[in-house]
């Protein structure tokens, strides 16, 4: 079993990535969170069928040290923003990253934008523009997952759908493919 874990400050979408829209293929329209959630669902890659554990984190610092307990034996690691919250970006780079790689060195990650059906609303760029910002943009993504040295940076709406079925299956492509590792050279003194 390939196994996900999504670390999440409780985005909407992101809770509804993990459970609602993907396992069930229903989108409600409220969102109890809760401190660990987990669910197995099986997806196709190709003609191949894998089941893909998913385990959902609270995101709270509250949780800060209880949330790591979940990682042991972790194939893959989505680590998601909403896309309508460069607040939730930064915290990719500032919070996410690093407690993955101190807890769970050489396992894969993906940098997952989610709820990017908001990203042209206009609610939500007056929003930001209030607050002198704007949606994140893909290439942002893109190179945030290059800089961090992440497997891939992909997006999704769990609203529409659009990106999802993408999201797991790179996901599970990430945690099949062996790690690079770097040869290391050796130093012969003659």
């Amino acid at each position: 079993m390939t196994i996900c874990i999504l670390l999440t400050a409780n985005y909407f979408g992101v809770f509804l990535l993990l459970k609602k829209r993907y396992t069930t293929n229903k989108f409600p329209s409220e969102y109890v969170p809760t401190v660990f959630d987990n669910y197995a669902v099986t997806v196709m890659i190709g003609d191949d069928p894998y089941t893909l554990g998913l385990f959902d984190t609270a995101g709270q610092e509250d949780y800060d040290r209880l949330r790591p307990l979940s990682y042991p034996q972790t194939d893959v690691f989505l680590v998601c923003f909403s896309v309508t919250s460069p607040a939730s970006f930064e915290n990719v780079k500032e919070k996410w990253f690093p407690e993955v790689h101190h807890h769970c060195p050489g396992v894969p990650c993906l940098i997952v934008g989610t709820q990017v059906d908001l990203r042209d609303d206009g609610a939500v760029i007056e929003k930001l523009a209030r607050q002198k910002q704007r949606p994140v943009q893909p290439e942002s993504g893109e190179r945030l997952a290059r800089e961090l040295g992440a497997v891939k940076y992909v997006e999704c709406s769990a609203l529409t759908q659009k990106g999802l079925k993408n999201v797991f299956d790179e996901a599970i492509v990430a945690a099949l493919e062996p790690p690079v590792t770097k040869s290391r050279r050796r130093c012969a003194i003659l």
